[in-house]
């Protein structure tokens, strides 16, 4: 079970232990997700109204945009900013599991509550995430950044997009975003963390049938988690793109229209007015099947790296055990 869990069999986890999970299911879960995460950002920056009868942006569906990028820009495209993508998925990983671990503990030792309770893993895992958030911002922004430019490519390279942003836009660019990262971190993280502790405790096995799938039902319980949190905080994510593209001009090969916002309540404001209520929700069904697969991918990774290193502990814990009084009867 993720989280500190004093009724566990094995030792709770070390810090470096969470931060070699977290990172490793990072890593593993980005690079089968990120085609997802382009065409997510592809659908978030379009300014066009949304509209059922006739689509006017460039982009009117997950099929139809996934043509339109291979066609045009090629198979790497599916994988434009997956090196900031990627060192942002290892560091948030890492962040966010070390302090979601550290604070059920701290919850469990110094208050009344159970560490395993789903009110504490929301509350938990919300303050995890932006801990996370506030520490890999600017990671997420070069992110955004790249997937976002199209032919011929405005950033040649992770340091080349660095410089750039620094020279012409100010180091402050790259915390664009951050207050509507930090509102939907909180409550998005929180729900995931909250559903997968109660999904998991639904499918939990019998102490008859034992454990035996205990990764495939991780897989499917962060699954559901993903689903149900993207879909109640997702306007927020989209928030967050356009702000962290805005003055970003060169963007307007792919998206015809790029908008500057003051903030994020001006941000809310434009969208609602130019492009619809249904504009806050641009980009949802690739997000939601984006969603699916990262934290489902996130807990299965986490729980198996864990359960990984949690074994190696115990057997060699062992094999010192069994070697003292070997080496006891050689002295005597």
């Amino acid at each position: 079970m993720v989280g500190y869990d004093p009724r566990a069999q094995n030792a709770a986890p070390t810090h470096w232990e969470a931060a070699i999970a977290g990172s490793a299911a990072g890593l593993a879960t980005r690079a089968i997700i990120s085609p997802f995460d382009v065409i997510k950002i592809r659908f978030q920056l379009q300014i066009e109204r949304v509209s059922s009868r006739r689509p006017e942006g460039k982009y009117c569906g997950i099929l139809q945009a996934s043509r339109s990028v291979y066609t045009e820009e090629g198979l790497s495209a599916f994988w434009k900013g997956h090196v900031p993508a990627q060192l942002l998925s290892i560091c948030y990983g890492a962040v966010q599991f070390v302090s979601f671990e550290f604070l059920t503990e701290v919850v469990h030792k110094s208050t009344i509550y159970d560490s395993q309770t789903p009110g504490v893993h929301f509350v938990c895992g919300g303050l995890a995430a932006c801990s996370a958030a506030v520490a890999c911002q600017p990671l997420d922004t070069l992110r955004t950044r790249f997937a976002a430019q199209g032919e011929p490519k405005v950033y040649r390279n992770l340091r080349h997009a660095v410089s750039t942003i620094w020279r012409s836009e100010g180091i402050v660019t790259l915390y664009r975003g951050l207050s509507p990262t930090l509102v939907a971190a909180f409550p998005y993280a929180g729900l995931q963390f909250f559903s997968y502790n109660v999904f998991k405790k639904m499918l939990a096995p019998s102490s008859k049938a034992g454990d035996s799938g205990g990764n495939v039902r991780s897989l499917i319980c962060g699954s559901g988690a993903g689903m149900v949190s993207k879909t109640l905080t997702y306007p927020f994510d989209l928030f967050k793109k356009r702000l962290q593209v805005g003055g970003f001009e060169k963007a307007r090969v792919h998206f015809g229209k790029v908008r500057s916002y003051s903030g994020l309540i001006d941000c809310m404001v434009k969208i609602a007015k130019e492009e619809g209520l249904r504009g806050f929700f641009k980009g949802l069904s690739p997000s939601l099947l984006k969603a699916a697969l990262s934290t489902g991918f996130t807990f299965f990774w986490y729980e198996f790296f864990l359960n990984v290193m949690s074994t190696t502990r115990e057997r060699r814990r062992r094999d010192v055990s069994t070697k003292d009084p070997e080496e006891k009867n050689r002295t005597a």
